[in-house]
């Protein structure tokens, strides 16, 4: 008998095809305390021998997710969404600063966000802060508290309470970041260069935010982080032009990393329906030359991460048919590396080209030891299946709104299941197994077991 499918916690763990250094090869992993101890040859008598048809992942590592608990619990929550990262592979999720309420622009709305999370985690959980015009001046406060980075809009946010920046705002913000080493990430876009957007027709949608908007808001933040030498981070890439302002700044010692998403790399604009806000994004989902363009940069090395950006709503909000009024955001947490696995198969690109942007991409970003099959590293771990194919159907997604652009479409590979810290939290067919997720609290106080007093060793910068 198998016993990938029998074992909860594991002192070992074999594959003949484990993702290591940027390939597959055959390995055993000795686990001992939630962590790897050591990397041996394959043994087929360890605890877990994983199908050859198979492949051992580490865990993945998505840190752009809109858990909104609380405040918003009705959209998502910390409960429903860390199960959906589970059911996907992913083993560690940063949290942001908003959609919640209170937003997490202050120490004190941290805490009240930890408070929330206590006993709700099916994963690891760190937290993003915010940098908006009323807290300027205080991001190291947020910093001490353990955030590992703040995020701005430089455009409306479209959340009252969380207001964007302007130049001078940003340029600020920077400095400030800059003397402490700490990161900015950024939604780029510009208002003036955005239009107002109603009715049915997803082509109008499209043009009322160009690229236009992204290209002159990237500009912005790579001029500013120029001057102050601070590092920055664009989220949500859409567009081609960005990538080559990106490369450029980079060649020239610019601190810039960017991020884009799976529905920018597995959707184009031509086959989205009209009337459908489950595919409304902001920026948007664009045409195929941007889409090829984003999987050059992927392939080149001028995407850093490919991340969710998780942001869902309400049925209510959502499905409204006008997509000027529905809201905009992608329920994407459990299918990103399959909606990937799909486009990268379709253009002959192999799994092991895309996997560092869904682990150490990420994880680096963020000065996060996660990501990585290696001794010393927790045992997060995903078992894959790359060659199952089939429909994604409402019934196996585990958001609190089962809503997402892929539901009707087939789609290409499996997470079988996913262990954290050695346990086994998820299994297809099975459902979400164990809330043992933990704070990650970087440069704050040790994180805890959510919902307990038992401390952990803290991840280092």
């Amino acid at each position: 008998m198998n016993a990938e499918t029998t074992t909860r916690t594991i002192r070992s763990i074999a594959a003949r095809r484990t993702f290591l250094d940027g390939a597959f090869r055959p390995a055993s992993l000795r686990i001992e305390d939630g962590r790897i101890r050591e990397i041996a040859p394959f043994d087929e008598h360890a605890d877990v021998v994983v199908d050859d048809a198979h492949v051992l992942l580490p865990g993945l590592v998505d840190t752009h997710v809109h858990l909104n608990e609380p405040g918003r619990t009705s959209w998502e929550g910390f409960a429903t969404g860390t199960a959906a990262a589970a059911a996907g592979g992913v083993t560690t999720v940063v949290e942001m600063p908003l959609n919640s309420i209170p937003v997490t622009t202050t120490p004190a709305a941290l805490a009240e966000k930890r408070r929330a999370a206590a006993g709700q985690l099916a994963v690891d959980l760190a937290y993003w802060g915010g940098a908006v015009p009323e807290n300027l001046g205080a991001l190291g406060a947020l910093l001490d508290a353990g955030i590992v980075g703040v995020k701005c809009f430089l455009a409306p946010s479209g959340i009252d309470e969380f207001g964007h920046l302007d130049a001078a705002q940003l340029e600020r913000a920077l400095a400030e970041l800059a003397e402490r080493d700490g990161l900015l990430i950024a939604h780029a876009e510009l208002e003036e260069h955005l239009g107002e957007a109603s009715g049915r027709v997803f082509a109008d949608f499209v043009a009322s935010r160009p690229p236009a908007a992204e290209v002159e808001a990237v500009k912005l933040v790579i001029d500013a982080a120029r001057r102050t030498g601070a590092r920055a981070h664009i989220v949500h890439v859409s567009a081609a032009e960005t990538l080559d302002l990106v490369r450029r700044a980079k060649a020239d010692g610019v601190a810039i990393t960017i991020e884009t998403c799976p529905h920018y790399l597995a959707l184009d604009a031509a086959s989205v329906p009209d009337g459908q806000g489950r595919f409304k994004c902001c920026p948007p989902i664009r045409d195929r030359s941007h889409q090829d363009a984003l999987w050059r940069g992927v392939l080149d090395g001028t995407v850093d991460a490919i991340v969710s950006d998780h942001s869902p709503a309400t049925a209510e909000l959502k499905l409204d048919p006008d997509l000027g009024t529905a809201w905009g955001g992608i329920s994407g947490a459990q299918t990103g590396l399959i909606a990937c696995w799909t486009e990268a198969r379709r253009r002959g690109i192999p799994l092991e080209r895309i996997l560092p942007l869904f682990t150490t991409g990420p994880a680096r970003l963020v000065r996060l030891t996660r990501g990585t099959i290696e001794p010393g590293a927790p045992a997060h771990l995903a078992v894959f299946d790359p060659d199952a194919v089939h429909t994604l159907v409402e019934g196996e997604l585990e958001y609190r709104n089962k809503l997402s652009p892929w539901v009707g479409a087939e789609l290409s590979g499996a997470v079988l299941h996913t262990y954290l810290h050695g346990e086994r939290i998820f299994s297809r067919g099975e459902g979400l197994l164990a809330r043992s997720g933990r704070e990650v609290l970087p440069g704050g106080e040790q994180g805890r077991l959510a919902g307990t007093d038992a401390p952990l060793t803290g991840e280092e910068r």
